[in-house]
């Protein structure tokens, strides 16, 4: 679990919009597992298996967990045989210990669940990098503990997490390195034991 730590306006979203494809990079390279990539879209960050969970949710409150997942994606083809798929999402979330009702609307499942929605439908989409922006921004502190144990369960799973916060906490409880980053510089990168 990586954090990249500042303030807000530090450049933290930003340079993680940067890696997913949102924002073009006016300098600097991308490099991931010793190759150098041009990220020019979502789609291409996808395919290079890095997946983001934006801080605001991009659900669809009137479909199912299920639809969600799997909107888009090719491979669910023109017609959804929803209990194939649901059986899917099921086995996913059960992995990491998520506990969601694949056939829930959106609309009637707590925000911490839409979140594991979020994290299982980038999962589906075989990431191994998952960015996740201010994701305890809108939790309980219950919701927090759950979130911050799955996100440690993906960790020792082989997932590479960036975990974009401002809170001091997260980084010294959950996080294993820290960037620290102010208006839109790189101030220093350690382990968080150090």
């Amino acid at each position: 679990v990586h954090a990249l730590l500042g303030e807000n306006g530090a450049g933290k979203s930003t340079l993680m919009n940067i890696l997913y494809g949102l924002y073009a990079h006016d300098k600097g390279t991308i490099t991931i597992s010793g190759e150098t990539l041009d990220i020019a879209s979502p789609n291409v960050a996808i395919s290079k298996g890095i997946g983001m969970v934006h801080q605001h949710f991009m659900l669809i409150p009137q479909l199912s967990v299920t639809q969600n997942v799997f909107l888009g994606m090719k491979e669910a083809g023109l017609v959804l045989d929803m209990p194939k798929l649901e059986g899917r999402v099921a086995e996913l979330s059960a992995k990491f210990g998520f506990n969601i009702d694949p056939k829930s609307l959106i609309w009637q499942i707590p925000v911490g669940v839409q979140q594991k929605v979020e994290i299982v439908k980038v999962l589906m989409r075989n990431a191994k990098i998952l960015i996740l922006d201010e994701p305890t921004a809108v939790l309980t502190p219950n919701e927090v503990a759950e979130l911050f144990a799955s996100i440690k369960s993906l960790a020792h799973a082989g997932y590479s997490i960036i975990l974009i916060t401002h809170k001091m906490s997260e980084v010294l409880n959950y996080a294993d390195r820290v960037t620290v980053m102010r208006m839109g510089e790189v101030i220093g990168t350690v382990d968080v034991k150090d």
